[in-house]
C-alpha cells in the first residue's frame, strides 16, 4: 500500500475515521509538541496545545479547515498549532502569579523563583523586540502578539507576502542572537 498523504488522512478525520487521526498523530506529534513548545515554553502546556490541536481535527469543522491550494498541510497545522499556544499564553497572562500546584497543595505557598524566572525571561524578551529595527518588531508585533497571519501581515503594512516572510525570519534571528546575549551577559 502507498503512503497516505497528509490530506488523505484529513479527509478521513471527517469521516471519524480513528486510524487516520492515529497515523497523523505520529506523523506530527514531535513537530506541533516541539513548535509550541517554542511558544510555551513549559512541557505540560506545550502537551496541552498539542492535545487541543489534535482533537480540534478530530472533532472538525469544515469551517477553517486545510484547502491543500491555500498551502501545505503541514504549514497549516503548525499554524493553528501557533495559535493555540498564543490563546493558552493568553490565558495565562502574564501578570497572573504563576502558582506551583506541588508547593500549594502541600505548603500553601507560592513558588517565587519560579514566577521570577517566568517575569525574567518575558523582560529579556522584551528587551531583545525593542532592539529590533521598526519594521521588523511591527512584524513580530503582529504575528506573535496579535496572532495575525502573514496574509493579514502583509494586507495590513501593504507589503508583499515575501517581504514580511523574510522581516519575520530576519527579526527571529536577531531574537535568538539578543536572547543569547542577554543569557550570557547575566550569567557572568
Amino acid at each position: 500500500m502507498s503512503k497516505q498523504t497528509d490530506l488523505d488522512l484529513y479527509e478521513r478525520i471527517f469521516s471519524k475515521d480513528k486510524q487516520a487521526l492515529e497515523i497523523l498523530y505520529t506523523r506530527y506529534e514531535k513537530l506541533l509538541y516541539y513548535f509550541a513548545f517554542q511558544i510555551v515554553n513549559d512541557e505540560h502546556a506545550a502537551e496541552e496545545v498539542m492535545h487541543d490541536v489534535f482533537m480540534k481535527l478530530w472533532k472538525g469543522s469544515r469551517k477553517g479547515a486545510y484547502h491543500p491550494g491555500r498551502g501545505k498541510f503541514s504549514s497549516w497545522l503548525l499554524t493553528i498549532t501557533r495559535n493555540a499556544a498564543i490563546d493558552l499564553v493568553r490565558k495565562r497572562n502574564v501578570t497572573e502569579v504563576e502558582w506551583n500546584s506541588n508547593d500549594t497543595e502541600e505548603k500553601g505557598e507560592w513558588n517565587v523563583e519560579e514566577s521570577l524566572t517566568v517575569k525574567e525571561d518575558h523582560d529579556y524578551l522584551r528587551r531583545a523586540v525593542r532592539r529590533l529595527p521598526v519594521e521588523q518588531r511591527e512584524v513580530i508585533q503582529l504575528a506573535y502578539m496579535e496572532g495575525a497571519s502573514q496574509n493579514e501581515i502583509s494586507e495590513k503594512q501593504g507589503i508583499p507576502l515575501g517581504t514580511v516572510k523574510g522581516r519575520i525570519r530576519l527579526a527571529l534571528e536577531k531574537l535568538r542572537k539578543f536572547l543569547k546575549e542577554e543569557r550570557r551577559n547575566t550569567i557572568e
